[in-house]
């Protein structure tokens, strides 16, 4: 091992992960073991000092670790949760706070156009403007055979991933100023997708387009729009997708570094992409998957 730098195939968890189930959205004291969402390890150096984001999703998983972050590069921090995760965007918000910053919880369904519009409202209100708008809020359930897609899930899937995502980037644009930044979480699905999740990758296959088309525009105002394309990433989201114990035994093996990764692993890009260090970076895709291809 080199000095002081970790072999990253055991970062972190090297072995699968135990059987469970929950129902969506999946919250962060039922997951085992619980993802590393950098509580104890992201270090800031105000590298975001003074700015003001919104995240949605921004409870548990790749959002807390985002939140999280952000408040320890100096950043005011507003969170679009579902009413059934408070508990979690309490955590959340906690540590936000214990890091000298303003956190906000903004309680709803991005999937209602009146809700997602008014949190961007209220995010800008609460914080006095918004300079860093995260879309992270996301749906995906596993299908067993493609004859199997349940309309109601595929509804939802789309209307979280694509309808919550348009709602509320329209609202935050218009008031968005020189030097803002858009950041899309999308996925590895959208490059590599699996049958079995052939709804959700569609949509993030949709959200790449979605960036791309929207950089083109947002440039000629100073606004970079960006996405991160994470892969296996174990979060609450993993065990309330309804895969097997085999499933969820080799989570992640199949990527070149052999391992899933954690929320704290995706945290970095989307701290670079918010930042002034990525200034003529616009309508990229960032991998964090592991060394899995897009």
């Amino acid at each position: 091992m080199t000095a002081n730098i970790p072999d990253p195939r055991h970062a972190h968890r090297a072995e699968g992960f135990p059987a469970q189930h929950q129902d969506q959205p999946g919250l962060t004291d039922e997951t085992r073991p619980e993802p590393d969402h950098g509580e104890e390890s992201y270090v800031g150096h105000g590298r975001l000092e003074g700015r003001r984001a919104l995240i949605t999703g921004g409870d548990s998983g790749i959002g807390r670790a985002v939140a999280i972050a952000f408040a320890r590069e100096g950043a005011d921090v507003a969170i679009v949760h579902m009413p059934s995760e408070q508990a979690d965007a309490d955590d959340t918000l906690a540590l936000v706070r214990e890091a000298g910053r303003t956190g906000v919880s903004i309680a709803g369904d991005v999937r209602d156009e009146a809700f997602a519009t008014e949190a961007v409202h209220e995010a800008r209100r609460t914080l006095g403007g918004l300079d860093v708008l995260v879309l992270n809020a996301a749906y995906q359930h596993d299908i067993e055979g493609f004859e199997s897609l349940s309309t109601e899930r595929m509804r939802r899937v789309f209307d979280t991933n694509l309808a919550g995502l348009l709602f509320s980037a329209r609202a935050a644009y218009p008031d968005l100023e020189p030097g803002a930044s858009i950041i899309v979480t999308a996925s590895v699905q959208a490059f590599q997708p699996s049958p079995g999740l052939i709804d959700y990758a569609m949509t993030k296959a949709a959200q790449v387009a979605f960036v791309k088309a929207l950089a083109e525009e947002a440039g000629k105002k100073g606004i970079r729009v960006n996405a991160v394309a994470p892969g296996p990433i174990w979060t609450p989201l993993i065990p309330a997708t309804g895969w097997d114990a085999e499933r969820l035994a080799t989570f992640g093996a199949d990527t070149p570094l052999g391992r899933a990764g954690q929320p704290a692993e995706l945290a970095g890009a989307y701290v670079y992409l918010a930042s002034a260090e990525s200034s003529y970076v616009s309508g990229a895709v960032l991998a964090v998957t592991g060394g899995k291809h897009l």
